[in-house]
């Protein structure tokens, strides 16, 4: 289907391609992006999974915006390092033009006189014609500092209009998933929980350990088998979504607190997916870790996702690879403040925070074990 193709470009990581082109035409590439993920949007009410057609247009938005924002700082950041070099070279600046708007405005019998004579003036022309290709040179490139800066200046106003429609467009996808989610009832259950005793554990556990190992008495009846593996994918698993790694398993964060899993710092709204098919073995709100999910990818093996706003599907279900679990918090930033933070490049748009956790038999285990956190990069 097109939107499948239009997801399988724009969800390609920007940043390689950011390094090999301008920032006029990384940021102009960015918009073509957020123009497909409309375009994308639009057909997805169409598609037979709405689910899967509305999650990949959103990661497809979420590309497109990541890749405006880094165009944007990078024009912010070209524009800040032209204007300082032409202001670094205003009199040296002041003087080509001076002799570059003599040369242009003097008659060419007066360049010819000269007080020795035809000779000095001969020696006078052999001079001028080494220098002029030089002025010439300089005059050409500063007048291409110039035409950038003012084209840069362009991009950053223009850039509002691009970035509205893409916020806008990326919220209208997310309530749209939203409603697909609970509108689906194609799913395999492998339990139905039972409230009453989901409560029951709730309130008689103080930690995750406590809670994970009484997992088995949320259900209503027995939990159906399943020979699910993904030990073949031990290391190689992606993080459940886009974010900058904050602090490894066993760091203490700034609060002093030391935790067995990983922390990672996302954008508001950022959607989050399970790295893996999966049964959804609970999912709510959990003693201090706020909204969590824990997916089971194969027996004995869970993952731990928490710090989230809004949590998705229905304990029991086994969901395939890349379904939406939930969205972290926050508030999506007003178009000027990305604008204006544009070129700052602190990573300060990313000020929410996953935390992860895998358990292995009842245990915690080092998350790098089992997803790929580029540990070399």
């Amino acid at each position: 289907m097109k939107f499948l193709a239009v997801f399988a470009a724009a969800s390609i990581w920007f940043a390689p391609a950011v390094a090999q082109t301008s920032p006029s035409e990384a940021a102009s590439e960015a918009a073509q992006m957020l123009e497909q993920a409309s375009i994308a949007l639009t057909e997805a009410g169409g598609a037979r999974d709405r689910v899967r057609a509305l999650t990949e247009t959103i990661q497809a938005y979420e590309a497109g915006l990541t890749a405006m924002r880094d165009g944007l700082r990078r024009a912010a950041l070209r524009e800040a390092q032209l204007s300082a070099e032409l202001q670094s070279r205003e009199r040296d600046v002041a003087q080509l033009l001076g002799v570059l708007q003599t040369i242009e405005t003097t008659a060419p019998p007066v360049l010819m006189l000269h007080p020795s004579g035809p000779l000095g003036a001969a020696r006078t022309g052999m001079m001028l014609s080494e220098v002029t290709p030089g002025l010439n040179a300089q005059a050409q490139a500063l007048a291409a500092d110039l035409h950038e800066v003012q084209t840069l200046r362009q991009l950053q106003q223009s850039a509002a209009d691009t970035l509205t429609d893409g916020l806008t467009g990326v919220q209208n996808a997310r309530t749209r998933l939203s409603e697909a989610i609970a509108d689906r009832t194609d799913l395999p259950r492998r339990f139905v929980e039972d409230p009453v005793r989901t409560a029951i554990l709730i309130s008689s556990t103080e930690t995750l350990d406590g809670f994970a190992s009484g997992l088995a008495e949320i259900s209503e009846g027995e939990i159906a088998a399943t020979n699910a593996d993904v030990s073949d994918r031990k290391g190689q698993i992606a993080l459940p979504t886009q974010g900058v790694l904050l602090h490894r398993a066993g760091e203490t964060d700034a609060a002093g607190v030391t935790r067995p899993g990983l922390v990672l710092g996302t954008r508001p709204r950022a959607l989050v997916t399970s790295p893996t098919a999966a049964t959804i073995r609970y999912r709510g709100p959990l003693l201090d870790l706020g909204n969590l999910v824990i997916l089971e990818p194969q027996p004995g093996l869970l993952f731990v996702f928490s710090g989230l706003q809004e949590v998705y599907g229905n304990t029991g279900e086994v969901i395939p690879e890349g379904t939406p679990v939930g969205l972290m918090p926050g508030a999506t930033p007003e178009i000027g403040a990305i604008v204006s933070t544009s070129g700052d490049g602190t990573g300060t748009d990313r000020s929410e925070t996953l935390y992860i956790e895998v358990r292995q038999d009842n245990s915690p285990v080092n998350p790098e074990s089992w997803f790929r956190t580029d540990k070399d990069g």
